[in-house]
């Protein structure tokens, strides 16, 4: 395990860090590495995450509103402190906590993401997220298919330790591991092997 993954569910519905301070005194009590998504609207609030001691900041409704954002983030924060976050509905990037749905393909944002210089990807199947279905392997194969220079972190579906070795196998960077983990379908021990 590296990093804690923290959603400002509030956030990305407001697009406010409403969950701000909460975030900070997680960073100040645990010292684990955090990477921080919803709500991300504005470079100071990129600033402030980072400033409070937050490792990685997820953009994901403003890739698909305005591209220009994601590129003076990362000029501003560098590849290494900016990731983009696809989530995706039936294929297309869905929005605003996932409330809405683009008519931009997961797969078209990500290649036109990593053209701008975009290294992390986090992609999310929202119709298998806390389902323990399993993850969307054929989206993954996609993606690590596609990009050339960029890699990509597995969010959704994760229902058992098999599915991490089969993202693994594909060549995914990492998985976010939500109610498997909470349900006890895998351990924390077991998760660290990986």
């Amino acid at each position: 395990m590296t990093y804690l993954h923290v959603v400002d569910l509030d956030g990305a519905l407001d697009g406010k860090a409403t969950s701000a301070p909460i975030i900070e005194e997680i960073v100040q009590k645990t010292g684990l590495k955090i990477e921080v998504g919803g709500g991300i609207r504005s470079l100071e609030q990129i600033a402030s995450y980072i400033d409070k001691g937050v490792d990685r900041v997820i953009i994901g409704s403003m890739a698909v509103k305005d591209p220009e954002f994601v590129k003076a983030a990362l000029a501003r924060f560098g590849s290494e402190k900016i990731v983009v976050g696809i989530d995706a509905k039936k294929g297309l990037v869905a929005t605003e906590g996932w409330l809405e749905t683009s008519d931009v393909s997961f797969l078209s944002l990500a290649l036109e993401m990593e053209k701008i210089g975009v290294r992390l990807f986090v992609y999310t199947d929202v119709d298998r997220d806390g389902t323990l279905l399993g993850p969307n392997f054929e989206h993954y194969q996609q993606l690590q298919s596609a990009l050339t220079s960029a890699s990509v972190i597995a969010s959704g579906g994760i229902a058992q330790l098999s599915d991490l070795t089969k993202l693994q196998a594909i060549g995914i960077a990492g998985t976010i591991v939500g109610k498997a983990y909470y349900n006890g379908n895998v351990t924390l021990d077991e998760l660290k092997e990986f």
